[in-house]
C-alpha cells in the first residue's frame, strides 16, 4: 500500500471487526483457493491518497482463476475481458468516442488517480459473494467515510445496488456522486448504458482544476 494510506489503514487494522476478518482470511487462504492472491488484496491502495480524484466502487472480486487482481473490474493483460468491463468500454466509446485500453487491465486508470475499490476485497474460487458479511463491508464504509471527510471534489461512481447503498456516506455538497445500474449484462440496459459517467467525471474534474482521466 502507498504510505499515504498507512495512518488510516493502521488504525483500521487494529479494530475488533478487522481482527476477526483477518483470522477468517488466514484460515481461508490456508485451506481454500481465494482470490485475489494475498499480495494483491490491498492493491487498490497503491494509489497515492493525495492523487485520488475518482472512486469507482465494485462488488466483489472475480471468482474465476486468473481474473482477480485487486482492482475493481480490472483483469490482468492476458485474461479475457469480462462482460461487465466490455459494457464499461461500450459506454466509454458511446460517451467520449473511444476507450484507451487494449486489454482489461485498468492499472492506467489507477495511475491517474482512480481508486478501483471493491465492496468486498476477497472471494472463494467459483463462489461469487462468498466473503460477504465477514467484515469487508465495514472496512469499505470506513474507507468511503475517510475519503469523504478528508478530501474535496472527488467523483464517486456507484454502479449497482451494493455501491449505491453507500451514497448516504457521501457529502454531495463537496463531492460529485454518479450512480446508475451495474454494467453487468443482467442490468446494463436498466440505466447504465447512456448514463455518461466518463464525460461527466471529466467535466467535473476540469471544472475543479484537475486533469481529466484518459479512459
Amino acid at each position: 500500500m502507498h504510505e499515504s494510506w498507512k495512518p488510516f489503514l493502521s488504525a483500521e487494522f487494529e479494530k475488533p471487526y478487522f481482527k476477526e476478518l483477518a483470522e477468517f482470511l488466514h484460515e481461508a487462504y490456508e485451506t481454500k483457493t481465494i482470490f485475489p492472491v494475498k499480495q494483491n488484496v490491498f492493491r487498490a491502495f497503491l494509489t497515492d491518497l493525495n492523487e485520488v480524484h475518482v472512486v469507482i466502487l465494485g462488488q466483489d472480486p472475480y471468482h474465476t482463476p486468473g481474473a482477480a487482481m485487486g482492482l475493481a473490474f480490472s483483469v490482468p493483460d492476458r485474461a479475457p475481458v469480462p462482460p461487465s468491463l466490455i459494457n464499461i468500454y461500450k459506454e466509454i466509446d458511446s460517451d467520449i468516442g473511444h476507450h484507451a485500453n487494449k486489454t482489461g487491465n485498468l492499472v492506467n486508470w489507477q495511475n491517474q488517480g482512480v481508486l478501483l475499490l471493491n465492496n468486498v476485497l476477497t472471494v472463494e474460487a467459483h463462489k461469487a459473494g462468498s466473503h460477504r458479511g465477514k467484515g469487508w463491508e465495514i472496512f469499505t464504509e470506513a474507507v468511503i467515510k475517510y475519503l469523504n471527510d478528508n478530501k474535496e471534489n472527488l467523483v464517486f461512481i456507484l454502479w449497482g445496488r451494493d455501491a449505491r447503498s453507500k451514497k448516504s456516506l457521501i457529502d454531495t455538497s463537496k463531492h460529485l456522486v454518479l450512480e446508475s445500474a451495474h454494467p453487468s449484462p443482467l442490468s446494463a440496459h436498466n440505466g447504465f448504458f447512456g448514463s455518461k459517467p466518463f464525460s461527466k467525471t471529466n467535466a467535473y474534474l476540469e471544472a475543479h482544476g484537475f486533469k481529466k482521466i484518459d479512459w
